[in-house]
């Protein structure tokens, strides 16, 4: 609704605004999906499926939902092109990705590598790091001290894991060279750990017999806890400097097939690789004891079988944040894997210098969350092991030469035998297509792996409009993007993504400015979700109040990059303080122009010498300037206050001391000001909140002959000349006069159709009050009104000593004066 806001203001501003759907078609939602349809579940039964047919269902499910979004983009008045959007599944959108991929080819920095990965097992495909940080949540898990008895001595070091299921991996353990350890005597053994970690970790009455280095350590050999893989080389403890004594043990047990740092310490020290777990994250079956199980299952069992071997000295729970799925919510596990990455960090420097020129909002983001995402960030993992996605374009011969074609006609041109000029870019029709390789004359396949959704959707300035192969240079006048507005919860995903592609791709940042909208929540500022029961269908809301009520209590409500509160009876508010107030006053001016064959194309707007028309025609043009500023740095909410509060002073002071010039008989000069005056306020109103409230502007504006459509009128602009800031500050303290004086009534139970002989006010400036007392007379029903510069004739004061400060100053044992120093007294 905000991408819609901003392109109607902007529009009226004069600016080009293409509104152009898209349909993001790929991914494993899509999958997953299509799994559910067919009854089948993991990638073994969608081989046995056939992958063609399986893509085909996929293809087909995409616009399964289609109509449903188009209407509700319609019921909410969201104005864009349904009709020609972008779609990620297209050959031209596919082949613009291939393009900038074999373009980060050409750079160098794309390869394929081995590295330890977050994996889903229950999607079978690793995630890149801005996957991962979306889905971390804090839970509870056992952690274990176990014990490794040293080959020579017969003494115990100690190493603590939050991961037990790791352990049937382990092949190692890592001490820092540097660091200082301890030999602890306990009465069933010597027991080694961190020298400054003795009290944190040694449970009961203990000893320490003598420090060493931990290059002491370094080289000796020990009993694994478990032996169902033997490693060819392993159970020794090596040296590396990532152990530190901030936590556990300052001792790493290590199991490379799960851990980046253990991968890394392992290979570089000559250690066996060993992996016993598999791609559905359940051990394997030289696993005997726990074969088939899901590993993190597998805990509690494998802390109770380190107790029965008498290997675990410890267990405890660990709360800590844990990376799970972000789509279907699994625990991710860690696995060295095969997998392709874009070196990124290579152009790290420039992706920070170009979000230094970005505009967010709110500006904190751009060195804080999205800043620090950046300043830690890794190589993007490209490739997932799936099906429906976009090919990876590289085809790779046995001598491990690499093939990147730009487009389908490069192609073509490299491949070996025909090639359809309508080959459809997905798998398994690119898998059958085989390339001659030019460097060694050999054959290529393509590698198997699809392309992260998220590079598909970075890559989408680019590939909307077909880049390079478009030549309407469309693309060139939309890049880059003067504004995206997202969900902050997309800082991560699709903020990044685009700016990583473009700067990958072009060296320059994709957009000028970001808007990070906050989250919806209930109306007790909870997460709405199914489970809980709190979900507000927006139809609901759109049957019962309508669109323009809907969008303005989303609009107005709070600034957009703030989480909000939302609920019915807020939207209901909008629709009672906003939405009817202006329907009614739209109402009345037809009704009684009707009656008086008022005609605004005859009689037309000329000004007026009337005090009520040109303080409210002045307020009008003071509002302008207000919302203009405002939206000018999107600043929805004080605009959207500025007029509310307009809308109010228009109904319920202007019409309402206006009412009997219209009520009045004939067709008099008087009477036409006053339609005059209405009808260009309403006209004008009607172009200012178009952008919030489009149906009831649009009704407004062509029922009043204001043209066309409101949204392609020009958005107004200020006429200074009609300002006037003294009668406006008049006219609003002849209001705060009444309000007070009917607030007097309330207090005292008298009404206002009983009058009174006085009212007197107490004044500290210059108020004209003859312009202002025929009208202030009869809205309060007084006969008489004085003015007074000085409140000390109507005002009692009552002193009461504030003897928390009194005792302070004189203490408790003092007689306090009978008359206190003026600068003690507190009114």
């Amino acid at each position: 609704m905000i991408k819609d806001f901003v392109g109607r203001y902007q529009t009226m501003k004069g600016y080009k605004v293409i509104r152009k759907a898209g349909w993001d078609t790929h991914g494993l939602p899509v999958e997953l999906g299509v799994e559910k349809k067919l009854g089948i579940s993991g990638k073994q039964e969608i081989e046995n499926y056939g992958v063609e047919a399986f893509i085909k269902q996929c293809k087909a499910s995409v616009f399964e939902y289609e109509h449903k979004w188009r209407e509700l983009t319609e019921a909410i008045a969201y104005w864009t092109d349904l009709d020609d959007p972008y779609i990620t599944l297209q050959n031209d959108y596919i082949e613009s990705v291939w393009n900038i991929l074999a373009t980060i080819h050409d750079k160098g920095l794309l390869y394929r590598g081995h590295r330890v990965s977050p994996y889903c097992p229950d999607c079978q495909t690793t995630l890149s790091s801005h996957e991962v940080a979306q889905g971390y949540e804090d839970v509870k898990d056992l952690s274990a001290t176990a014990k490794f008895k040293l080959d020579d001595s017969g003494e115990y070091v100690l190493a603590w894991t939050t991961t037990p299921w790791t352990l049937p991996s382990h092949v190692a353990l890592a001490v820092n060279p540097d660091m200082e350890y301890a030999r602890v005597q306990q009465e069933d053994g010597v027991y080694i750990v961190a020298k400054n970690l003795v009290e944190n970790v040694m449970k009961g009455e203990h000893t320490v017999l003598s420090t060493l280095k931990g290059s002491e350590l370094v080289g000796k050999t020990y009993a694994p806890p478990f032996t169902f893989a033997k490693p060819a080389k392993g159970n020794i403890i090596v040296g590396a400097s990532f152990v530190t004594d901030a936590s556990g043990t300052g001792i790493v047990h290590m199991a490379p097939a799960h851990g980046e740092d253990d991968y890394r310490a392992c290979r570089e020290n000559g250690i066996s690789f060993i992996s016993v777990v598999n791609a559905q994250g359940r051990y394997t079956d030289e696993v005997t004891d726990f074969a088939g199980r899901f590993v993190k299952d597998c805990d509690l069992d494998i802390v109770k079988s380190l107790s029965e071997k008498g290997l675990l000295y410890s267990k405890e729970k660990y709360e800590h944040s844990y990376p799970f799925c972000w789509r279907c919510k699994s625990p991710l596990l860690y696995y060295a894997m095969e997998s392709w990455f874009i070196e990124t960090t290579a152009v790290k420097d420039q992706l920070i210098e170009n979000n230094n020129s970005v505009t967010w909002y709110p500006g904190h983001v751009r060195e804080g969350r999205f800043g620090k995402f950046l300043e830690d960030l890794v190589d993007w993992n490209i490739s997932r092991n799936r099906y429906w996605g976009t090919p990876l374009n590289v085809w790779v011969c046995e001598s491990g030469h690499q093939f990147a074609p730009h487009s389908l006609a490069e192609l073509r041109e490299h491949a070996i035998g025909e090639v359809p000029e309508d080959l459809e870019l997905h798998k398994p029709y690119v898998d059958e297509v085989k390339v001659k390789c030019p460097h060694c004359e050999g054959v290529m396949q393509r590698t198997s792996e699809v392309i992260d959704v998220w590079f598909d959707s970075g890559s989408m300035p680019f590939a909307q409009y077909h880049y390079p192969f478009n030549e309407d240079n469309k693309f060139e006048q939309q890049f880059p993007a003067d504004m995206i507005c997202e969900g902050i919860d997309q800082t991560r995903g699709w903020f990044y993504s685009l700016l990583a592609v473009s700067t990958l791709f072009t060296g320059k940042a994709p957009y000028k400015a970001v808007m990070a909208t906050g989250h919806i929540l209930d109306e007790n500022g909870q997460k709405m979700s199914k489970s809980k029961g709190n979900v507000i269908d927006p139809w609901d809301i759109i049957n019962e109040y309508g669109t323009d009520a809907f969008r303005w209590a989303l609009l107005a409500d709070s600034a957009p990059w703030n989480s909000k509160r939302f609920s019915k009876g807020i939207v209901g508010e909008a629709k009672s303080k906003v939405i009817d107030t202006l329907v009614n006053t739209h109402a009345f001016l037809t009704l009684y122009a009707g009656i008086d064959g008022y005609d605004p194309e005859v009689h037309g707007f000329k000004g007026s010498d009337n005090k009520l028309d040109r303080w409210i025609v002045s307020r009008l043009n003071s509002l302008i300037q207000v919302v203009d500023k405002g939206l000018g740095v999107n600043d929805f909410l004080n605009s959207a206050k500025a007029i509310e509060t307009y809308v109010d002073e228009l109904s319920n002071w202007y019409i309402r001391r206006s009412r009997d010039r219209f009520w009045g008989s004939g067709l008099g000069e008087d009477k036409l000001a006053a339609y005059g005056t209405l009808t260009h306020v309403l006209l004008t109103l009607s172009k200012l909140m178009a952008p919030f409230t489009p149906m009831l502007a649009e009704d407004i504006f062509v029922n009043l002959g204001g043209g066309e459509s409101v949204h392609l009128a020009d958005f107004p602009q200020a006429d200074e000349s009609l300002i006037d800031k003294t009668l406006e500050q008049d006219m609003e303290t002849a209001r705060q006069i009444v309000e007070l004086a009917r607030n007097v009534r309330n207090e005292t139970a008298i009404k206002t159709r009983q009058p009174l002989s006085e009212l007197i006010v107490s004044m500290d400036r210059d108020f004209n009050l003859a312009d202002y007392e025929d009208i202030i007379k009869d809205e309060i029903n007084v006969k008489r009104i004085e003015v007074e510069t000085s409140d000390s004739g109507f005002v009692d004061f009552n002193l009461k000593l504030n003897l928390k400060v009194a005792g302070k100053k004189y203490g408790k044992k003092r007689r306090f004066p009978a008359r206190l120093p003026e600068r003690d007294v507190q009114r």
